[in-house]
């Protein structure tokens, strides 16, 4: 046993700051939010073909996809894709403490969504949690639009993007029912990459004449947001609980709220904390009802 494997409280502490820096790093990118999206997911195929094409394993796998599997990988990364241009250009608008903490409502959208669309049940408890999140999220949205300038536009951006991942996360749940996570992830990606190429050229956007901001921001992101993040997330699953780990990333908007506070000199307001409390606060009461039931069941 490795001694990450006896310890992995410190790979949570480490993919607890990689995802908090996704915010950070943004907001020194002087290109268009899809471009540096963009250079995110080319990055991440990138660095995660060896590790695909190295195993015979994953080659096999990646070669005996069926269709539907391919089609739902395709669906889930246009909407990765959205999630990430549309986050991305929050944080243009609005706090880093604001747009973090909205996008991580992430989960009560995911609730509703297997409600509503795949003959899900939620609990009194759980429509409770639900409106406790979004009683939050109005919270911060008064507070952004009584500061002023175009932070509340941020706010609704960072709503739309937490639905988009909401539908991702959603539709990866059907996907990898058959497919490891390694071979889903990277056939979403690549998904996800072909969408923001297209979007940037849709949006007449050309790919550089940005100076080596966004293209260096783009490598960062992939390396301590998604590889160091979010992919450290998925690994810890091994060692630790699925309530635990997902709790963890809670810290998220607190750790980056933190680094915008010395790096951009960002003090959230006293609404914006209370609205960010209670937002997290119906967040985890909703995680604990999840979690007792999958307990249950």
């Amino acid at each position: 046993m490795s001694y990450f494997e006896k310890h992995p409280m410190i790979l949570i502490a480490v993919g607890i700051i990689g995802i908090s820096l996704s915010s950070i790093l943004v907001k020194y990118s002087q290109a268009p939010s899809a471009v540096t999206a963009a250079y995110r997911l080319l990055w991440t195929v990138l660095l995660m073909s060896p590790a695909v094409f190295l195993s015979k394993k994953r080659r096999t796998e990646l070669a005996h996809t069926d269709r539907t599997t391919l089609l739902l990988c395709a669906v889930s990364g246009v909407f990765l894709a959205l999630h990430l241009a549309i986050w991305f250009e929050s944080l243009r608008h609005t706090s880093v403490a604001s747009s973090t903490t909205i996008v991580c409502t992430e989960v009560i959208w995911v609730a509703l969504g297997w409600c509503f669309f795949l003959k899900g049940r939620l609990t009194g408890k759980a429509c409770l949690a639900i409106a406790v999140t979004v009683a939050g999220s109005i919270i911060i949205a008064f507070s952004d639009s009584s500061g002023g300038g175009s932070h509340l536009y941020g706010d609704i951006l960072a709503l739309l993007a937490a639905w988009a991942t909401a539908v991702y996360t959603l539709i990866g749940r059907i996907a990898r029912t058959s497919t490891s996570t390694t071979i889903y992830t990277y056939l979403v990606y690549i998904a996800s990459a072909i969408t923001l190429l297209l979007i940037t050229l849709a949006q007449g956007c050309p790919l550089t004449g940005y100076g080596m901001s966004g293209i260096v921001v783009g490598l960062l992101l992939a390396i301590f947001s998604t590889i160091l993040g979010h992919s450290i997330f998925s690994w810890c699953l091994k060692f630790l609980s699925p309530t635990f780990v997902s709790a963890s990333k809670l810290c998220e908007p607190v750790v980056a709220a933190v680094f915008a506070a010395f790096l951009f000199h960002e003090i959230p307001r006293p609404l914006q904390v209370i609205g960010g409390a209670v937002i997290l606060g119906g967040v985890i009461f909703y995680s604990r009802i999840e979690s007792r039931s999958s307990q249950a069941s």
